[in-house]
């Protein structure tokens, strides 16, 4: 059990004010992800105008999503073979330039190629969030990581109500063009920003050079289901990513149902944002030290509570009461993100963080894409508030499920330790030391 990681307000600035390459690391974050929002807004708008469909806008998602899982294998891989900095730096530089195709989507028969640059933008993401998320633990101290991941999965949040409140108002005021500017600078900004971190992030890859990508990828898999705790961790992520899959609804809630046009799009994905910023915060003290059992709990019922809120929000009478019901159901959502990712680097060994993070992405992205079709057939079929009642149903019955399967992993892990007797359990049974000291695969 990890202590010293107490995740106070005290800590959280200590950490920003006296950790160059971490503070260069979670600005570049910041600024990304707040270009990002304003590209969403304004392309979720733009489609639901040019084709007046549901299925169109969650294609969008669709068309982020599928690429990222299939990408995320390949990118989880590459951040435990390569130099991670510069893996970040490509890709942030590669993407700004490709955020400037958006200029050229104007028409409905121009959305092939808004879907495209969407779809190769997640693409390049899938090497860059492995990257990133696998530097953190080489960065910051070890008594600062529960600090630093508050913070990083804050960050997502806190651009996302920035990015999408302002980005809605921007593109009523200024057009779409105006949020596709914003989105290209933000990227390049980024890529400057960690081209100054100076700290090595990646202990050590000589060991790994020879191995294959498929050989490197099993290695991961075999991680994860040689530790109950880490599999668990990655099922209630593929819950996540069912339930995730209704923020695509989020334009047609704004628009359709609340009628309040783009800026209820901002309004909604700000409250969005504001729940996944003060989520992380409002359970930090899960991570005052590293305690498997109820890290793993929480990660149980996390999902539930988000989907609840979810499927409650569009019977709300507006569009302030509905943005309440997404603040809270995103307070869930932010905190479990930030727990399951703050788990992974307390109990995985950096060897293979990133082709771990790799597996967790491409699983939940995949899932994501399914929630994203479903969620606009099911709206388009049986309506807004139908689709979130039946989609909550299902996340439930995954989390349920899961629970079964992580008391069946557990008791069998507790009869091989008392077998094995004094020559000791597996290793996988026995650990619950800090990162790094894992058991390898």
């Amino acid at each position: 059990m990890r202590v010293g990681q107490r995740g106070t307000r005290h800590d959280l600035w200590r950490l920003l004010r006296g950790n160059r390459d971490f503070r260069r690391l979670y600005a570049a974050q910041l600024v990304s992800f707040g270009g990002d929002w304003f590209l969403i807004v304004a392309l979720s708008g733009l489609v639901l105008r040019l084709t007046g469909s549901a299925t169109y806008v969650t294609a969008i998602f669709v068309a982020y999503n599928v690429p990222f899982a299939l990408g995320a294998l390949w990118g989880g891989r590459l951040a435990d073979r390569a130099d991670r900095k510069r893996v970040m730096i490509v890709a942030n530089v590669a993407r700004g330039f490709l955020a400037l195709g958006f200029l050229f989507v104007d028409t409905r028969s121009d959305l092939w190629l808004a879907y495209t640059l969407a779809a190769t933008l997640s693409a390049i993401s899938s090497f860059f969030l492995p990257a990133a998320s696998a530097t953190v633990p080489n960065i910051v101290d070890e008594r600062d990581l529960g600090a630093a991941n508050v913070l990083a999965g804050s960050a997502w949040g806190t651009m996302l109500a920035v990015g999408a409140g302002i980005g809605g108002i921007v593109v009523a005021e200024f057009g779409a063009d105006t949020a596709y500017v914003v989105d290209a600078a933000t990227f390049f900004v980024g890529a400057a920003l960690i081209l100054g971190i100076r700290a090595p992030t990646t202990r050590s890859t000589n060991e790994r050079r020879g191995e294959g990508m498929l050989a490197g990828t099993r290695e991961g898999l075999a991680y994860v289901r040689a530790d109950p705790d880490v599999l668990v961790l990655l099922s209630t992520r593929f819950g996540v990513g069912l339930a995730v899959g209704v923020v695509a609804l989020l334009p047609v809630m704004a628009i359709d149902l609340l009628d309040a046009g783009d800026r209820g799009t901002g309004w909604l994905f700000a409250f969005r944002g504001a729940g996944a910023v003060l989520g992380p915060f409002a359970f930090r003290h899960l991570t005052a030290e590293f305690d498997r059992r109820a890290t793993v709990s929480a990660l149980l019922v996390l999902p539930v509570v988000f989907t609840a809120f979810y499927a409650i929000s569009p019977w709300m009478p507006g569009i302030l009461a509905a943005g309440a019901a997404v603040f809270l159901a995103h307070l869930a959502g932010g905190a479990h993100w930030m727990l399951s990712t703050y788990a992974y680097q307390s109990i995985v060994p950096d060897r293979v963080l990133g082709r771990v993070f790799g597996v967790d992405g491409s699983i939940v992205t995949s899932t994501m894409a399914i929630s994203n079709l479903s969620s606009g057939w099911l709206a388009s079929t049986v309506g807004v508030r139908s689709a979130l009642g039946l989609i909550a149903g299902l996340v439930i019955l995954v989390m349920l499920l899961t629970v079964l399967l992580h008391r069946g992993r557990t008791r069998s892990r507790v009869g091989t330790a008392q077998v094995a007797g004094p020559e000791g359990p597996s290793p996988a049974a026995e650990h619950n030391g800090p990162p790094g000291s894992a058991p390898q695969a």
